[in-house]
């Protein structure tokens, strides 16, 4: 499944922001594209052929997180794009919880082995797109989670920390309730008031919304 195609104007360019909905978690992954170049950010199941339907090559494959419902496709993209994943921390199948969803369901459920070719932290890249991108390291649902924050397009992709009216979930393994609201509040809500969210699931918000009507996240 897939969404309207966003458009955000920028200086000289446009950028495109197209998500694709897969997998048992109905997981968004995304594609960002202007007029010449692409990357995506996560690879739920199915994301690789939709991918394909779209006609176009990707440069590098983003990680939010490692968490197996954003991560199920992640080999296949790379091999059919031959380009780098990019994600806070190495490949781990402790993070991928693959064994513990396993173990719970009374299923085989295993992520197909990937690399990280090259793990970041905080800060402000340019590489991707020829827009700025800044990396926010926002722990909490997951010790790995990071959120992609397009400030020239007012886009912010977050993975499964803030969602419309909700919050990630913290009883997973390194999962941790205070280091997620300091994510938020702290790091996100820093944030332009004006910045869309796009969540790892359901539908976008923005930051505003979230700051003044999050049922979680009011004093």
């Amino acid at each position: 499944m897939k969404s309207p195609i966003l458009s955000t104007s920028m200086p000289g360019q446009m950028l495109t922001f197209e998500s694709f909905t897969g997998g048992i978690a109905q997981t968004n992954g995304w594609l960002i594209q202007n007029a010449q170049r692409a990357i995506a950010i996560d690879a739920p199941e199915g994301f690789a052929h939709w991918l394909q339907t779209r006609q176009v090559t990707v440069e590098a494959l983003l990680l939010t997180h490692q968490h197996f419902d954003h991560v199920l496709d992640a080999a296949a993209v790379a091999q059919q794009h031959a380009c780098p994943i990019v994600a806070f921390s190495p490949y781990s199948r402790r993070l991928t919880l693959e064994e513990l969803f396993g173990a719970a369901t009374g299923t085989s459920m295993a992520v197909p082995p990937f690399e990280v070719t090259r793990t970041i932290g905080e800060g402000t890249v340019s590489e991707w797109l020829d827009a700025a991108c800044e990396v926010i390291h926002v722990p909490g649902h997951s010790q790995d989670s990071i959120a992609f924050h397009f400030p020239s397009a007012g886009c912010l992709i977050g993975g499964d920390v803030l969602f419309r009216d909700g919050v990630g979930r913290t009883d997973l393994p390194d999962g941790d309730w205070e280091r997620l609201i300091h994510s938020i509040t702290a790091k996100l809500f820093r944030l332009p008031g004006s910045t869309t969210v796009h969540p790892g699931h359901g539908p976008s918000t923005t930051i505003d919304q979230e700051r003044h009507f999050n049922p979680f996240l009011k004093p």
